[in-house]
């Protein structure tokens, strides 16, 4: 691209798709998915309630107001809301995935929409429309540049959530498209989020999602009042994208190509595991390879075809991520967590104690695990696994997982995300009828004004 500047910008063509979706019906398995949304986000919400992390957002965000976080008794002001509930929701990687981004959409989108609407008392359609533009601008935008911004040391769900929740947020509040256009262009000035968490588990990406959802937030309101943004915030010389994926020739057809007639948020994933989504379909061969009664002494060593495009997350430096520092750290170990699934068939929230994580025999089997590079792997289009055992004796065994299971081609039903909204809120200390009640509220969102009081506490 040149440098000079378009007549007609990326953010205004998305702005005015933005605007007219207002006058469209939402297809059904988009407002199905939304709602989806909403259930997840609330019940992990409730189940980090408790931890540490969520403790010190909420002292460090001690503005007083009226909007909800969830699970406690104490108010907010709305962008202090919006960032305690994306923590939350984020905190422990148990979100949902776009396979695309990946990107995680529900914890920066639900709650930067959830405190715009009782900021500005609105009903439930001003939510789901806001959800639906904000999750699909979100996703979209991860697929412009695929792998870049990762590549380039950013989160890409904290560079992409402010401009997702600045996009969710305009369309919640019935910005214009002007006020669109700013809200967008403030929003790039707010984006950010390094992934150096990696190096030894610290808690910074439990919060991007909090992060981007305040930003979106206050970015909005900022274009509504008339605060003037850069209309050229994508694909400009100094542009989100030049700086977050070091290049502007991305493919911008993807964020607005087909913006409002083809939904992408549709397709996302809803994870059955708290930890990295890539590492999934891993755990489900582990898994498998454990009901063939392979015991943990037999094995010699354990070979895992992988994505050149995670070693930097998940595999590496491989001694470290054999020996994972802390609980959080090991959500990002794919040695750790395959050799627990193949002990304790499956993985939980129980495996990513401090405790959990120093046990001599999961530490034993993940010093045997390495990984070798898939040049043909389709990552990121799609999560798969692949793992060749060899056993003491020579013999061999392989597994393979061809897709993300919860995603696109095995998705969770409604049934199934209601029964993880129902163990998130026993794991974060809530009754049985105070968990009911919360899941009618969710259940019955979008049908009138938004009221979150029976999320309190």
């Amino acid at each position: 691209m040149g440098d000079s500047v378009p007549d007609v910008s990326i953010a205004e063509r998305l702005a005015e798709r933005i605007v007219a979706i207002r006058s469209e019906p939402l297809p059904p398995a988009l407002r199905e998915k939304c709602g989806q949304l909403v259930i997840d986000v609330i019940g992990l919400c409730v189940t980090a309630r408790n931890q540490d992390y969520v403790r010190s957002a909420m002292v460090a965000f001690d503005s007083v107001g009226g909007r909800t976080a969830i699970g406690h008794t104490r108010t907010f002001s709305a962008g202090a809301a919006a960032f305690v509930n994306g923590t939350a929701t984020h905190g422990e990687d148990f979100d949902d995935t776009f396979e695309g981004g990946p990107v995680h959409a529900g914890a920066v989108i639900v709650p930067a929409v959830f405190a715009a609407c009782e900021r500005d008392r609105l009903d439930g359609e001003a939510a789901l429309r806001g959800i639906a533009v904000g999750s699909e601008v979100l996703c979209r935008l991860s697929l412009v540049a695929p792998k870049a911004v990762h590549k380039a040391g950013f989160h890409p769900t904290s560079v992409f959530g402010a401009m997702g929740a600045a996009a969710g947020v305009a369309a919640t509040l019935r910005l214009d498209r002007r006020q669109t256009v700013d809200a967008l262009g403030v929003a790039g000035s707010m984006a950010g989020g390094i992934i150096e968490y990696l190096a030894e588990g610290a808690s910074t990406k439990r919060m991007h999602a909090g992060w981007a959802a305040q930003s979106g937030l206050r970015a909005a309101l900022l274009g509504r009042a008339g605060f003037n943004g850069p209309r050229t915030v994508f694909e400009g010389m100094h542009g989100l994208f030049n700086g977050f994926a070091h290049t502007r020739d991305g493919d911008y057809q993807q964020l607005i190509g087909d913006f409002g007639t083809r939904w992408v948020t549709e397709t996302l994933a809803f994870k059955p595991y708290p930890c990295g989504t890539m590492i999934h379909p891993y755990i489900d061969c582990a898994r498998r390879i454990a009901a063939k009664g392979i015991k943990a002494e037999s094995i010699k060593e354990i070979v895992c075809d992988t994505a050149e495009g995670i070693l930097h997350r998940l595999w590496e430096p491989l001694a470290a991520k054999q020996k994972p520092s802390n609980g959080y750290g090991a959500k990002f170990s794919m040695p750790y967590c395959i050799a627990y699934a193949l002990l304790h068939d499956g993985v939980g929230l129980e495996a990513f104690t401090d405790e959990a994580v120093h046990d001599p025999a999961v530490l034993a089997l993940a010093a045997k695990i390495r990984f070798r590079v898939d040049p043909d792997n389709p990552y990121p289009r799609e999560f798969t696994g692949h793992m060749r055992i060899t056993l003491k004796d020579g013999s061999t065994i392989e597994e393979r997982q061809p897709h993300l299971r919860g995603g696109a081609h095995e998705p969770l039903s409604r049934a199934d995300i209601d029964d993880k909204f129902r163990r998130n809120c026993l794991h974060g200390g809530w009754t049985p009828a105070k968990t009911e009640a919360a899941l009618t509220c969710a259940h019955t969102m979008f049908s009138g004004p938004i009221d979150l009081s029976p999320l309190q506490g």
